[in-house]
């Protein structure tokens, strides 16, 4: 079957990953990277075929117009920054042109919406560019939620997603630009920690929400400040609730944590594994007992694992998300899951990013 070809639209960081998952995907190739200067258009290609070779070297562009309108292109894959991307995946949905987009997808939940519709208006394909919602362990981790028996009925859900950032990142980073991408850390980082929540729920989404900008920062290129540390807490239907916190400004951390009524289970990298080859989580379903004078607890966990390399690997989580969208695309058949998932997300980051500034719970209802 033929190859479903990508273009990249912009240079950034995280498209070095991206291009080796294209390139180990095995039904997908690269066949054009756009810049708004060609020179870093070229550069770019030159130094990544030399890691991980196209057979036919991708066409460089120096313009973004040039790459959506190329015929060798079937789909985009859009790094560009939260604030410029309404354009150009309508742009590239009127282009006929499938859209992987990364997270946060849209300034704001309108703006999304509008995508989302411009490409199901054009019958091109969108999906956000979460790669443990590709992983086989998120598989097994929803196998184990189901099971009733490991976790039972799920009551809280607590995640974190950090890094402790350089002086250079919060003095000039795009992420700490309020008009290229507004939410900061709550975008960056809290979207993975709320997609996180909402999956392991199976899509059911808060009542209501209340969140806290704990601290926050900007470049002289902003217009105001971005969040830094953010934490929200989440309240569901059934007494379950969720919290989360992200940051610039603490150090390497990405863990979750689902406690039901019979147990718990930890994913200590939910986000970006740790090196090697089998990705992991423990299942605890601990036992306490009085005996006489003696209170005992016993552990009683066990490790859940599958096979999977962390990275730049065929059967990474990121190898396997342009796999999947690949294959997709090669179906000629929309999956209508994968923009119900980013509009959630979005959703439920809106409320929270809005509960923090105007400094009151926010009900669901209130943020669309």
């Amino acid at each position: 079957m033929k190859k479903i070809r990508f273009g990249i639209l912009g240079t950034a960081v995280i498209a070095r990953k991206n291009w080796k998952a294209i390139h180990n995907s095995g039904n997908a190739i690269i066949t054009a990277v756009a810049s708004r200067d060609i020179a870093r258009s070229r550069k770019f290609i030159a130094e990544f075929q030399r890691e991980a070779r196209f057979p036919a070297t991708p066409r460089a562009f120096g313009s973004y117009e040039e790459l959506i309108a190329s015929p060798d292109v079937d789909a985009v894959y859009m790094p560009l920054p939260t604030g410029l991307r309404k354009e150009w995946v309508i742009r590239a949905a009127k282009a006929g042109k499938h859209v992987v987009c990364e997270k946060p997808c849209a300034a704001d939940l309108p703006e999304l919406q509008e995508m989302i519709s411009a490409c199901q208006r054009n019958k091109v394909q969108f999906m956000d560019g979460v790669m443990f919602m590709h992983s086989k362990r998120l598989m097994l981790l929803r196998k184990t939620l189901d099971d009733t028996k490991s976790i039972g009925k799920i009551k809280r859900i607590a995640t974190q997603l950090s890094f402790n950032a350089p002086d250079d990142f919060l003095r000039g980073n795009i992420r700490m630009q309020s008009p290229l991408e507004p939410h900061g850390c709550l975008g960056d980082l809290g979207w993975y920690c709320i997609r996180f929540t909402l999956c392991a729920l199976n899509w059911q989404m808060p009542r209501r929400v209340r969140a806290h900008i704990l601290s926050q920062a900007g470049t002289k290129k902003s217009r105001g400040t971005v969040p830094t540390e953010f934490s929200a807490e989440l309240f569901f239907d059934k007494d379950t609730s969720a919290s989360f916190y992200c940051s610039f400004i603490t150090e390497n951390q990405a863990w979750a944590n689902v406690s039901g009524t019979k147990g718990y289970l930890r994913v200590d990298d939910f986000v970006l594994p740790f090196l090697g080859d089998k990705l992991s989580f423990e299942v605890f379903n601990s036992k306490f007992a009085v005996r006489g004078c003696d209170f005992e607890m016993t552990r009683n966990a066990r490790q859940l694992s599958v096979k999977e390399h962390a990275n730049s690997a065929r059967d990474a989580q990121e190898t396997n998300l342009f796999r999947n969208f690949a294959a997709q695309v090669q179906s000629g058949k929309l999956n209508k899951d994968w923009p119900m998932w980013s509009l959630k997300t979005q959703q439920v980051m809106e409320a929270c990013f809005t509960s923090a500034r105007q400094g009151r719970e926010v009900k669901l209802s209130d943020s669309k």
